[in-house]
């Protein structure tokens, strides 16, 4: 199919940007990297009366540092942050989640800023800035506001996000060097939505659990964040808890849902046993039989 007549605008500044979602009243649409809107402006899933093409404003553009946190301009290709020796370095679970974020050529055109805006619930990068306490920066010709990433999510592909904002840039909080990662998905193919994922970081100071970040994906109408299974683990020597309690607690936050792919029931049991066995594996537990 064809998409419906629509009109084209290429701003080259934030400011223009924002100018134009203003004007349109609620019936324009932003284009980042397009790998979800093409498809969904030609089968007329969605009909925008103005696309919004960021992809000359070069504000939006680039990976850097400031203090105490890393920010990711919202056009930031998929791809750069998985080359990024800095983000290896400082968030090397983003650039882990990021791999598995659709594929090689999808990822070349793909943006960081488009997979937050997006909110699909079974998607790596949102979670990934749910777990890390990220914070989402968004405009409009009514100024900007800072937004954490675990309050920017409603339900599936719904979000605070007004008709008028555009998501700038994406901060990520620095972790202490040495942190742990933690991120495992199930999905039907390398590429494909998640069926179940978890993801998350932690500190460890003297033998024991100083920080924690986790959140699911796949497994709610949103991003999850794990609250309950973080409190579990703070405080707690590396073999002072047992990992199996720690996922049923975690199990309990989540809201999973039967479709064509999934049962709620089969998204339960894998989420239970992959949260356990990553934490096992992570703190070098050992696995239990």
């Amino acid at each position: 199919m064809k998409p419906a007549p629509f009109d084209y605008v290429a701003p080259t500044t934030i400011d223009e940007a924002c100018s134009v979602l203003a004007a349109a009243g609620g019936g324009a649409t932003v284009l980042a990297g397009g790998q979800t809107l093409v498809p969904l402006l030609n089968l007329r899933m969605s009909q925008p009366f103005i696309i919004v093409d960021l992809n000359k404003v070069a504000e939006l553009q680039g990976i850097a540092r400031a203090s105490g946190s890393t920010r990711i301009g919202s056009m930031a290709r998929q791809c750069e942050v998985i080359a990024s020796e800095a983000l290896a370095r400082d968030l090397p679970v983003l650039v882990q989640a990021m791999r598995h974020v659709g594929h090689h050529q999808t990822r070349n055109r793909g943006t960081v800023g488009g997979s937050i805006a997006l909110g699909e619930p079974a998607a790596e990068v949102p979670a990934t800035a749910v777990a890390l306490d990220a914070t989402i920066e968004a405009r409009s010709t009514r100024g900007s506001r800072q937004i954490p990433a675990r309050e920017f999510y409603l339900g599936p592909y719904m979000t605070v996000l007004e008709a008028d904002e555009l998501v700038t840039g994406i901060t990520f909080p620095d972790w202490p060097t040495g942190h742990i990662t933690l991120f495992r998905e199930v999905a039907r193919r390398p590429g494909d939505f998640a069926l179940v994922g978890m993801v998350g970081a932690l500190s460890i100071a003297g033998g024991r659990i100083t920080r924690a970040g986790l959140a699911w994906f796949g497994m709610g109408p949103t991003p999850i964040r794990a609250k309950a299974a973080e409190q579990m683990l703070l405080g707690k020597a590396l073999d002072g808890f047992d990992p199996q309690a720690v996922a049923e607690r975690a199990i309990a936050e989540t809201a999973p849902f039967d479709d064509h792919h999934a049962s709620a029931e089969y998204r339960r049991t894998v989420g239970r046993r992959i949260f356990a066995r990553t934490l096992r594996e992570a703190l070098n537990l050992g696995v239990a039989a």
